[in-house]
């Protein structure tokens, strides 16, 4: 039987400060080693599930939930009929992209992805592209059809 763990509470860690060091320890070693070849997939899904047990009606809401877990300070650049674009960009991302640029961010692809989708009612998915360049920073590319609405389903 799989043990149920209860879900940090991003209030009860807001005054908390740790090195950013033993973070990218978990992100950029460990989690490679564990999850191999198939960590893009893996984080992916999991940046889903992520987002379905923390659920945000507003794209400020997005934000702030970014900033709260360390992630980077998520922008809106471009909203469209069908698609978001956003950058994430820290001094932690920075660090992260000039030591290990082929280390994805695709945890928060696809916690963007069903975030979005909740809040736009059309099946989404996420891109992410990173930009090593002197201004180092992750874009991220959200895309919906407006034709393929989500049949909500009774739990």
């Amino acid at each position: 039987m799989k043990k149920k763990y209860s879900q940090p509470k991003p209030e009860h860690y807001s005054n908390t400060q740790i090195p950013a060091f033993g973070y990218e320890l978990l992100r950029s070693a460990l989690l490679p080693e564990i999850l191999g070849e198939e960590m893009t997939m893996i984080l992916y899904w999991s940046g889903r599930n992520l987002a379905r047990r923390y659920p945000l009606s507003t794209i400020d809401e997005l934000i702030h939930f970014f900033d709260q877990a360390g992630w980077g300070r998520l922008e809106l650049i471009e909203k469209a009929k069908s698609k978001m674009t956003f950058h994430l960009q820290s001094a932690l991302i920075q660090s992260r992209i000039k030591d290990n640029p082929e280390i994805p961010f695709t945890l928060e692809s696809g916690f963007l992805a069903e975030q979005i989708q909740t809040q736009q009612g059309f099946i989404t998915e996420t891109y992410s592209e990173i930009k090593n360049g002197k201004d180092k920073k992750v874009i991220f590319l959200v895309r919906w059809d407006n034709k393929d609405r989500i049949v909500p389903t009774d739990d």
